[in-house]
Parts: C-alpha cells; sequence; structure tokens
C-alpha cells in the first residue's frame, strides 16, 4: 500500500483522470505531477505505473532518464550547469568546478540554507553560447566565474 499523503494522492488521480484519453500521456502526466507537487514522489510510481498498464521500473526508468524530474523535493531554486560537448570545449568544466565550490555542493545536493540545487544538463540547446547555465527558467550564456557570481548574489537578493 503506497504511504502518500491523502493531499498528494487526490493530486496524482486528478492528473491521471485529465490524462485518461490522451495517447502517450506519460511524460505530460510526470510533467504536471512534478509542476504541482515540486517533484515526483517515489511512493506515486505505483499508481502511475498501474494507470499506464506499465511495471514500476518502466516508470522509474523513464523518471531516471530524463534529468527534469526529480524524486524528492529540491531546493528552492534549480541551477543547472551544461555539460555537453559544446559548452565543455567553452569551459564549462571549470565553471563546475567553480560553481561546487561557490556552493559547497555537488550534483543533486541543495546548499545548507536550502536555497539552491545543484543538477547537471546535457544541452541546454544555447550551443554557440557555451558555457551556459540555467536557473530555474532564466538561461544565461557566456557564463564565467564573475557572471555567476553575479545571477548567484542576484537569485539570492530576490
Amino acid at each position: 500500500m503506497s504511504q502518500l499523503p491523502d493531499s498528494q494522492r487526490g493530486c496524482i488521480e486528478y492528473i491521471l483522470a485529465a490524462h485518461q484519453q490522451q495517447e502517450g500521456a506519460l511524460l505530460p502526466v510526470l510533467h504536471a505531477i512534478q509542476t504541482e507537487l515540486g517533484f515526483i514522489p517515489p511512493d506515486a510510481i505505483k499508481l502511475i505505473a498501474e494507470a499506464f498498464q506499465q511495471t514500476a521500473a518502466e516508470i522509474y526508468g523513464v523518471i531516471t532518464f530524463y534529468h527534469q524530474f526529480r524524486t524528492s523535493l529540491g531546493g528552492q531554486h534549480r541551477l543547472q550547469i551544461c555539460r555537453a560537448e559544446a559548452c565543455q570545449a567553452r569551459g564549462a568544466r571549470a565553471l563546475e568546478q567553480y560553481a561546487k565550490q561557490h556552493l559547497g555542493v555537488d550534483y543533486h545536493q541543495q546548499t545548507a540554507d536550502g536555497k539552491v540545487q545543484l543538477e547537471a544538463v546535457y544541452c541546454l540547446g544555447n550551443c554557440a553560447t557555451g558555457p551556459n547555465i540555467r536557473i530555474d527558467d532564466r538561461l544565461l550564456g557566456r557564463v564565467d566565474n564573475d557572471k555567476f557570481d553575479r545571477a548567484i548574489a542576484a537569485l539570492l537578493e530576490g
């Protein structure tokens, strides 16, 4: 039996029902759940699997394949650093090390104050202006250490 709180269960059941007739609805359902709850609760995987007549392993595989899905509530803000080849060629590795040191976290961790979660992403589609980062839904290109510091300062002030 699932250990989902009733409020989460109700939300997920509503989303599943809303997409019931939609063909290929798994990704839209996962996005909707994450939008509403901030993450996809691990205890929801079985419920989702039953709705799509798939195994829990198949659903878990989809969730973990796409880096934008989370199975735990993350930091208040998501900071993603592009690790694709074009950004790597333009200094993303050095930026990655700087960000980890500056924030005091590794990938998939959040800062001690819970405000920022650091994540890797593989291509933000802005290859000509690498290295790129995305903070929540804001894409920044040509990011060096100074630009990174300014972006983080603005994020924490606002």
